[in-house]
C-alpha cells in the first residue's frame, strides 16, 4: 500500500463567486431605466464628474461658512425650549409627594439647566469667529433663557412638592415668630 497524496479540494461555489470580479452587464441590463432622481455615470460621462470634482475642489466662501455655523448655533440654542412641554408633562404627572421617583425627576430637571449653563461658552465654541462673534451674543443669550426657563420649571415642581420656604411652617424650626415694631389701638368712642 503506497500513500498517495489526496488531490485537492476544490473550493465552494460562494467562495469562488465571492472571489470573483463581477460580470459585465449585459445589454439587457443596460436596457433597463434608471430610477427617477438618478443618472448613472454612464449617462452623464465625463460632465458629471468633472462638475463633481469642480464642486468638490471649490472651497466654500468664509461667508457660507459663517452662515453654516450662525444655523447650527441657533438649532443647538432653541434644544432646550423642545425639552419644556416634555418636562412639563412629566413633572405634572409625577405627582407631588415626596417620593423617589419625584424627587429624582426634580434632580434631574435642575442637573441639566445647571450644567448647561456652565457650558454655555464650550457648547458655542466651535462655532465662534470672527465673522460670527457679534451674532454670538444673541444666540448665546437665547441658550441661556431657555435654560433659565428649565430650571423655572424645576422651582415650580419644588413649590408645588411643598420644598419651598415661602411661608412659616413647623419645619422652619429655626425661624421665630415675627413681631409687629408697632401696635395699633383704636380707639373707641
Amino acid at each position: 500500500m503506497s500513500s498517495q497524496p489526496l488531490p485537492p479540494v476544490p473550493p465552494p461555489q460562494w467562495v469562488v463567486a465571492l472571489n470573483s470580479p463581477m460580470p459585465r452587464p449585459t445589454k439587457a441590463a443596460a436596457s433597463i431605466p434608471d430610477p427617477p432622481g438618478f443618472t448613472s455615470s454612464r449617462q452623464g460621462g465625463k460632465n458629471r464628474s468633472q462638475q463633481q470634482s469642480a464642486a468638490s475642489s471649490a472651497p466654500a466662501k468664509p461667508v457660507e461658512t459663517d452662515t453654516l455655523k450662525l444655523k447650527k448655533a441657533w438649532e443647538i440654542a432653541l434644544a432646550p425650549s423642545k425639552q419644556i412641554p416634555m418636562n412639563g408633562i412629566m413633572m405634572y404627572m409625577s405627582g407631588n409627594s415626596l417620593q423617589i421617583f419625584s424627587i429624582m425627576m426634580v434632580f434631574m430637571l435642575f442637573k441639566g439647566p445647571i450644567q448647561g449653563l456652565i457650558s454655555t461658552n464650550t457648547v458655542f465654541a466651535k462655532f465662534d469667529t470672527e465673522g460670527t462673534r457679534s451674532k454670538l451674543l444673541g444666540v448665546k443669550a437665547i441658550y441661556v433663557v431657555m435654560q433659565l426657563l428649565l430650571l423655572a420649571l424645576g422651582v415650580w415642581k419644588v413649590n408645588a412638592m411643598g420644598l419651598l420656604p415661602t411661608t412659616r411652617s413647623d419645619w422652619l424650626a429655626w425661624e421665630s415668630e415675627r413681631q409687629p415694631l408697632e401696635r395699633a389701638y383704636f380707639a373707641l368712642g
